[in-house]
């Protein structure tokens, strides 16, 4: 899912060859697998997560990320949010544009000959990355092999020399700012058809607002509400039960993180006024308490 150009379903990489202003998904694959992404971070979101660009500015795809995000993101999925890669550690929510599925970033189990040293993420800073295409049978096999050191990878020990790079993109200066111009005026375009569409503008803050508004809490209660805006992850309790100072009621997912929301009273659940799954804003009613 995500990354079907053919079943009418969203695609991320339809999405990705519009707003950068390339003609065909053909050129969107062809960018992803010349690239060669520098690690500049370890643990964007998790596990040894790398955050990553491409040496070629020709190369720096641009998006923009999930609102909200999701709440699943499979494990080892390759994604691109802003002008950044990220191949995430484990499964979780997650906003980056879908470009497809890879090897694993962290080993739970195994020291092999690329996960060393005591250390169980793969990456180090400044390594680059180079993708290439396989089918899907394949890389069920590849995942299943690699943790146990069944699959090598490929890996060239090299010096980035910043002298270079520098005559590089003083070489390529017309291609490379040729590109940037179509693709920002590829954004752009995209942005204004969002403003036309009101998407660009959608928001329930105010509905979540209204919500606290009609709220009636009985004397002697108390509603616990959401911190941020997000997507509720999880209701840990139900209608009935006793609460004690401190606990945690809900769970709120929003940019990655997992945000408890604690009850600061103790009592009995009277009232629960969300469901799993649901978008939140900030300030909205989630649970009422009934003082003990």
């Amino acid at each position: 899912p995500w990354c079907d150009t053919s079943s009418g379903t969203p695609s991320n990489i339809e999405f990705i060859r519009r707003i950068n202003g390339l003609n065909s998904i053909d050129e969107v694959k062809n960018i992803l697998f010349n690239a060669s992404y520098l690690t500049l971070g370890l643990g964007d979101v998790y596990l040894g997560a790398p955050v990553a660009t491409p040496v070629d500015p020709r190369h720096r795809l641009v998006t923009t990320k999930y609102n909200p995000a999701r709440t699943w993101t499979p494990e080892n999925a390759v994604g691109i949010g802003g002008a950044y890669m990220c191949v995430y550690g484990m499964e979780g929510p997650g906003g980056y544009q879908f470009v497809g599925r890879t090897i694993q970033m962290w080993n739970r189990w195994n020291q092999t000959k690329d996960f060393k040293d005591g250390k169980p993420w793969l990456l180090r800073f400044f390594d680059q990355i180079r993708f290439y295409q396989v089918e899907a049978d394949e890389l069920v096999q590849m995942r299943e092999d690699f943790p146990h050191g069944k699959f090598k990878l490929n890996i060239e020990e090299q010096t980035f020399r910043l002298k270079d790079y520098k005559q590089f993109l003083t070489d390529e200066a017309d291609s490379i700012s040729a590109f940037k111009t179509k693709q920002q005026a590829a954004f752009d375009e995209e942005r204004e058809r969002w403003i036309a569409s009101g998407q660009a503008n959608y928001s329930n803050e105010i509905e979540g607002a209204d919500m606290a508004e009609v709220l009636d809490v009985p004397l002697g209660s108390r509603a616990f509400t959401s911190h941020v805006a997000g997507n509720l992850w999880q209701i840990k309790l139900k209608l009935g039960d006793l609460v004690n100072e401190g606990d945690v009621v809900v769970v709120v997912e929003s940019m990655k993180m997992e945000i408890s929301v604690t009850a600061t009273c103790s009592g009995t659940v009277t009232q629960i006024l969300c469901t799993e799954g649901m978008t939140v804003s900030a300030g909205q009613n989630l649970i009422v308490i009934t003082e003990a």
